[in-house]
């Protein structure tokens, strides 16, 4: 089972929080100054309607040449456009001011009213956007129209904008750079323990989870699980010291026994009944001794500490080595053994010997279920930096709810009873396996057997 990978820095329990924490301020600043804006902005148009209003009560003072001295000095004081005038006569002609005609949608009402389409024009100092305006017949005759540019005096309303747009992007920077920053102290911790971790699963059950000085959360959590750790270790070595114990105390007595089997045996009288009983005792007590061997040949692989003498290994001599070894067995048995190796494969560190054994034990395996006639193939391939060694055979294959089961010790299948052999093999072959950290799976070959595949990929928790 493979760990989540840590260096997806927004799956973890920090990143997702600050990026919690800074969407809601976001949030919440943006309807703050969402509200601010909606208010100084109706404040700022009842404003501008009074001032509108103010200017209208104003001129409506004058008439005649009074009233076109009060137009031109309130031009000359705008100096920023906000207000725009335009007198006209009684049909509506233009005579002075900014304006050459009456805004379209203006009631000649004297009343104030808001255009979203002000002025077209190409005077850049004429409201051509939202306005107030308002038409008025003066004391002659005329008409006064009376712009007011909402856009030139809401300003503020720009700056409110602005002031949020800023305030978003100097959140979200310093947002990004906090969680960059606050993710990278967890995320090496938590890179330490899923090495550790991957430490044990390979097999390594001295190995703790690292604890820091802090004592937080993880630190609780990986002293939790060291606990449980220390719990397993002892159980499975209390286990494993009772079962070592019970073969290695029953070797020598049972070693003793055929010794004294045998000298029975020599003392009796050839081909009689009793030296025949004999001899199935001796078989018997041979098949014991040689089952407590394979318990102790299992227990002597579990022990890790037998990685300090691997070495980087060539896989083709290796294969090579094994297709001349098992040869002659083959053709013994009438059984076709081919060999493909692909060139370049990769090195990887491991014992000779073990991988020999446990390699040797599959085409052993294959040999003796294929039927005379049979194929054989071991192959060597090449999958990305890693080699694959594959064991493939047209023999009966194994059932897919066995291939779980085989290696188990002392387990045999169905058709393995008609076979000599005490269902140690496998267990041993994946004890091996185990110990460099690969991988063997089973499954079914095209020519309708059993296919196991050695990947050659060495962990991270071994290198």
């Amino acid at each position: 089972m493979s760990s989540p990978n840590p260096s997806k820095g927004w799956r973890s329990s920090s990143s997702r929080l600050l990026a919690l924490y800074s969407f809601l301020f976001v949030a919440w600043s943006s309807i703050l100054m969402g509200v601010l804006y909606y208010e100084v902005s109706d404040y700022l148009g009842s404003l501008a309607r009074h001032s509108l209003m103010q200017r209208q009560h104003l001129f409506m003072r004058f008439t005649g040449v009074a009233l076109d001295e009060a137009l031109a000095a309130s031009e000359t004081f705008d100096e920023r456009a906000f207000d725009a005038y335009g007198l006209f006569d009684n049909e509506l002609q233009p005579l002075v001011g900014q304006l050459r005609s009456v805004p379209k949608g203006l009631p000649l009402d004297n009343r104030i009213h808001e255009l979203d389409d002000c002025v077209d024009s190409d005077n850049p100092k004429v409201p051509q956007s939202s306005c107030d305006a308002t038409a008025m017949r003066t004391h002659d005759g005329r008409w006064l129209v009376l712009v007011r540019d909402n856009g030139s005096l809401f300003a503020v309303t720009r700056i409110i904008l602005h002031a949020l747009l800023w305030g978003v992007s100097l959140t979200i920077i310093p947002g990004a750079a906090g969680w960059h920053l606050l993710r990278r102290r967890p995320i090496r911790r938590i890179r330490a323990i899923q090495a550790s971790a991957d430490a044990i699963v390979a097999g390594d059950l001295q190995r703790r989870l690292p604890l820091s000085d802090r004592r937080d959360e993880l630190d609780m959590l990986a002293a939790i699980v060291n606990a449980m750790l220390e719990r397993i270790e002892r159980l499975m070595m209390e286990v494993k010291s009772v079962s070592d114990n019970i073969a290695h105390d029953l070797r020598t007595p049972l070693t003793r026994l055929r010794a004294q089997l045998y000298r029975i045996q020599q003392q009796a009288p050839e081909d009689s009944e009793h030296a025949l009983q004999l001899d199935e005792v001796i078989a018997e007590t041979d098949t014991l001794m040689a089952r407590f061997r394979g318990l102790l040949r299992i227990s002597e692989l579990e022990d890790h500490q037998r990685r300090s003498g691997f070495v980087k290994l060539e896989p083709r001599p290796l294969v090579h080595e094994l297709h001349d070894f098992y040869l002659p067995l083959a053709e013994e048995t009438e059984v076709h053994l081919h060999l493909h190796v692909q060139d370049d494969l990769p090195t990887f560190n491991g014992d000779h010997a073990l991988l020999f054994e446990a390699i040797g034990n599959l085409l052993s395996n294959s040999i003796k279920f294929t039927p005379p006639g049979g194929i054989v193939v071991l192959r060597a391939t090449r999958v990305g930096d890693s080699t694959v060694i594959e064991v493939t055979d047209s023999g009966p294959g194994i059932p897919a709810h066995e291939r779980e089961a085989i290696f188990q010790r002392f387990y045999r299948t169905d058709d393995g009873s008609k076979y000599a052999g005490f269902g140690l093999g496998l267990s041993i072959v994946a004890a091996i396996v185990a110990l460099h950290g690969f991988t063997l799976e089973v499954g079914g070959s095209e020519q309708g057997g059993a296919r196991l595949t050695l990947y050659c990929r060495q962990s991270k928790a071994l290198v």
